[in-house]
């Protein structure tokens, strides 16, 4: 073995260059930790190809000595997809040198770009030629359009664009073999035979290595609305979306639910924050966007929120009166998660459901928590208009990290359980990776991994692509 990788990173080497095979400790570390720090692996190399030619040889080289392959883009994944085993045996293959925008096409819509584009620079470079790539992600200065695409991410506008899925074309994709799909179509309408892009699409690296795509652009938005609103519960929550709907249709891009907990914790660890709504126990951060400039979009905005509060659906409201507010409110949303990791140690969840089973799935998961985890506190929040919840439990104040995580088991059981008998799915946008594997298997009907099995032997025999993520 010890002579056949270093054959293979003496190949490998000549394809990318010495200086992007990677294998020094301190060099390699931080691809071997997950963003969360729950998984630690080991490599027995980091390549960096620059290009989809360099991808394809260092897989076949790979893949003719039996070396198994980690792909990675960002690292910013919340469930272990691209971090390596412990055997110091698999090779990971960064993507990020593969940073070129190859086009954009204004007639057609679309954008082509590699996968170690940042999600942040798609943004931007769709903004520069005066259209709009809708993903938002509270990472998206760092993930890339590889990762994004590999987990089908989500993110506070699938509302209204969908998730990942919905803005692909066409793909590229380096197979287990080494052999490349061209799959860069910018059509909207192809039925010559099976999507094979979807297959891709959320299998995180298992089936083969997104290289490119081509994206969709949309009208870039000229009229922006941001307002925060307080309500008395979930289900008036269910009741607002359902109001801003009828009232604003597909311009109502955003709907996201805020607990009044997480709000707090939101500005307990970042006290610059404004708390324009204090002592409420819901919230709903809602946004709206119109391509046209001179629109009553505020206006009608304000009177569905007036409304809703005449009918008790809303407690109180404000609405951003510029930029830098609406920005201001936002941060309370996506300052979150980083305010838990601050907090102290929790156990996450990753949950959807239909919209209209929450509140009773709210319901019953807090009564059976409080019975099996006192003290245990729920930080609740997530995007309402499209089912899905980031629902996490945290540890009691003073609470042990080691001991509280040793009920994750337990807590994953009872939040799994109430989550499938409400016709609901156990990962909602951030995938399967090491973290569900098991529950994955749980919970999905026989037929499902059987079909999912066959789907992964076809397309990696061998099993050298991601081994042990997701099945």
């Amino acid at each position: 073995m010890e002579n056949r990788s270093a054959t293979v990173l003496a190949r490998v080497a000549e394809i990318v260059g010495r200086e992007h095979v990677l294998t020094a400790q301190g060099d390699i570390e931080p691809y071997l930790v997950d963003w969360r720090g729950r998984y630690r692996g080991k490599a027995l190399a980091v390549v960096r190809p620059a290009d989809t030619h360099q991808v394809a040889a260092v897989v076949a080289a790979c893949a003719q000595a039996q070396i198994a392959i980690v792909p990675q883009g960002g690292n910013t994944g919340m469930c272990g997809a691209a971090t390596p085993d412990a055997s110091g045996s698999d090779v990971v293959v960064s993507l990020g040198r593969m940073r070129a925008i190859r086009a954009v096409d204004h007639g057609n819509s679309t954008m082509t770009v590699e996968a170690g584009v940042t999600l942040a620079a798609v943004q931007q470079a769709a903004m520069d030629a005066g259209l709009h790539f809708p993903l938002s992600l509270a990472s998206e200065g760092s993930c890339t359009i590889g990762g994004n695409l590999s987990t089908n991410a989500g993110g506070t506008a699938v509302l209204r664009y969908g998730n990942a899925r919905d803005l692909v074309l066409g793909l590229e994709v380096v197979l287990a073999d080494g052999r490349v799909w061209d799959g860069l179509r910018g059509l909207r309408k192809d039925n010559t035979g099976y999507d094979l892009k979807q297959l891709f699409i959320g299998s995180e690296g298992t089936l083969g290595i997104v290289t490119a795509a081509v994206l969709k652009l949309f009208a870039a938005a000229r009229t922006r609305v941001t307002a925060l609103a307080a309500v008395p519960d979930v289900a008036n929550a269910i009741a607002l979306l359902r109001t801003m709907k009828q009232a604003l249709g597909d311009r109502l891009v955003g709907f996201e639910l805020v607990s009044g907990y997480a709000l707090g914790l939101s500005r307990k660890h970042h006290p610059e924050l404004p708390d324009p709504l204090p002592g409420h126990p819901w919230y709903v951060l809602l946004q709206a966007n119109d391509s046209a400039a001179d629109v009553p979009l505020a206006s009608l905005v304000e009177q569905a929120l007036a409304h809703a509060a005449e009918d008790g659906v809303v407690t109180d409201a404000t609405v951003a009166q510029t930029d830098a507010q609406a920005a201001r409110l936002w941060a309370l949303r996506e300052n979150i998660s980083e305010a838990q990791r601050r907090e102290g140690p929790n156990i996450k969840h990753d949950i959807s459901l239909p919209i209209s089973a929450i509140p009773d799935f709210l319901a019953e998961t807090e009564s059976a928590l409080a019975g099996a985890l006192p003290g245990a506190v729920l930080v609740v929040f997530g995007h309402l208009g499209d089912g899905n919840l980031h629902y996490n439990v945290a540890a009691p104040a003073g609470a042990s990290a080691r001991d509280f995580l040793a009920n994750t088991p337990l807590a994953n059981r009872i939040v799994h359980d109430r989550v499938v008998a409400h016709g609901g799915s156990i990962s909602a946008e951030h995938g399967i990776g090491q973290l569900k594997r098991d529950e994955l298997a749980h919970y999905k009907a026989p037929l499902e991994l059987e079909l999912m099995r066959r789907i992964k032997a076809a397309l990696d025999p061998d099993g050298m692509l991601n081994p042990g993520k997701v099945l």
